[in-house]
């Protein structure tokens, strides 16, 4: 009789809870998975468990457009996305999971002088910083990217771009599951279907989280929860400053792989990669009201379709494949709130607005770090919650100005 063999299961079927755990995480994404991964790597501290209220990586992390980039305007946000790039590119062999990253470059295209005049700062900050950018123009744009229409036919021709070689795609599922099975691997519990429903307080600590499955007590707390964490925080009595857009994109059909860059227009306010599955993936910029209704609209496909077409008119007769919604979670300077709040032992990861993903095993690293220490690392100390009190903002519009 043949033999079967049943593949394994990428990470251990739910346990019932604990009465106690050392760290709950509150959220089952990227953040969240990657900073249990950590703590139970680099610090040993094993008793950890993650409550997501649906399936791991239904939130912020499957709904992205898996981009990776540390071309960043301000000092602080280039010095931290390129610790994370760099830490993605060795994440494959680390959770030894195929995560299919790609970096074949990316591309963020100028129409204007004053365009232009942006992209040479963002550059010289990077260089500064040992990341990979520099200005290019036409003629090596055409280089890299014959199929763009480099001509004076688009409304907005194309001046310049700024070029990130490093940049890139990568499997954003692939990252969730990496991430769940090192961490189970190494002790983590994981609780899909948990929702967490409440905290209870004593002073300035959090006791214990309440949820639908029961009560545990706990002895510190982590929220990663991407465009729910303002009402997360409110369960604990915390303000965070915090409004929730949505954020919409497409992919059509697949076609032949023709596009190997990343390319990106703020003043069109649109971006486009291929991906692996021939998919061309389109985004824009998110929508100006806030909500957490995930509703796609029309007049998304017709404005982000259009200007696809300026730099890829090839793409005329592309049929649209699926459509999709996800939450962004914006701060008022448009950079992250990550570390310490105001209770002793609750610590969030928040305010990422549309490039949380891009983050992911630096935010591991850093959380877990300031978990197991008490102290926040360096890197991620100019994006404490306190700076909106000391008012040392970090200004990161410039290299937000399109979602991406």
């Amino acid at each position: 009789m043949k033999e079967i063999f049943f593949p394994k299961r990428m990470w251990r079927p739910r346990p019932e809870l604990k009465r106690r755990y050392e760290v709950v995480i509150v959220g089952g994404g990227s953040h969240g998975l990657a900073t249990a991964y950590y703590l139970a790597k680099r610090h040993g501290i094993r008793d950890v468990c993650i409550l997501e209220k649906s399936y791991i990586g239904s939130g912020a992390s499957g709904r992205n457009t898996t981009i990776i980039r540390s071309n960043y305007r301000t000092p602080e946000g280039a010095a931290f996305y390129g610790e994370s790039v760099r830490l993605y590119e060795r994440l494959s062999e680390e959770l030894d999971f195929n995560l299919m990253f790609s970096q074949h470059g990316h591309l963020t295209l100028a129409h204007s002088d004053r365009a232009m005049i942006t992209m040479q700062e963002r550059a010289e900050v990077n260089k500064l910083l040992g990341i990979k950018s520099s200005v290019v123009y036409p003629d090596r744009i055409r280089e890299l990217c014959p199929e763009l229409d480099l001509s004076q036919r688009p409304a907005y021709p194309i001046v310049g771009a700024l070029y990130h070689p490093p940049g890139g795609i990568i499997r954003h599922d692939a990252v969730v599951w990496g991430f769940a099975r090192a961490a189970d691997r190494l002790g983590v519990e994981i609780h899909p279907s948990t929702e967490v429903t409440g905290f209870e307080r004593a002073g300035d600590r959090v006791t214990a989280v309440e949820t639908t499955r029961g009560r545990v007590e706990c002895g510190q707390v982590v929220s990663a929860t991407a465009g729910w964490s303002s009402l997360v925080g409110r369960l604990a009595d915390l303000r965070l400053p915090i409004t929730t857009h949505i954020l919409q994109a497409f992919v059509t059909e697949p076609l032949k792989p023709f596009l190997d860059v990343v390319l990106v227009s703020s003043q069109l306010h649109v971006y486009v990669s291929q991906t692996d599955r021939g998919e061309f993936l389109i985004g824009a910029e998110i929508e100006p009201y806030t909500t957490y209704k995930g509703t796609g609209t029309l007049s998304f496909l017709e404005y982000s379709a259009s200007h696809a077409l300026d730099l890829l008119p090839q793409l005329e007769r592309a049929k649209v494949l699926r459509t999709w919604t996800g939450l962004c979670d914006l701060s008022p300077d448009y950079s992250p709130i990550l570390g310490k709040t105001e209770i002793d032992n609750f610590h969030v990861s928040t305010g990422w607005g549309t490039y949380g993903f891009k983050a992911a095993p630096i935010v591991g690293v850093t959380l877990a770090e300031l978990v197991a220490s008490g102290r926040p690392p360096d890197l991620i100390a100019p994006f404490a919650l306190e700076r909106f009190h000391t008012d040392t903002l970090v200004s990161e519009l410039a290299a937000a100005a399109v979602s991406h």
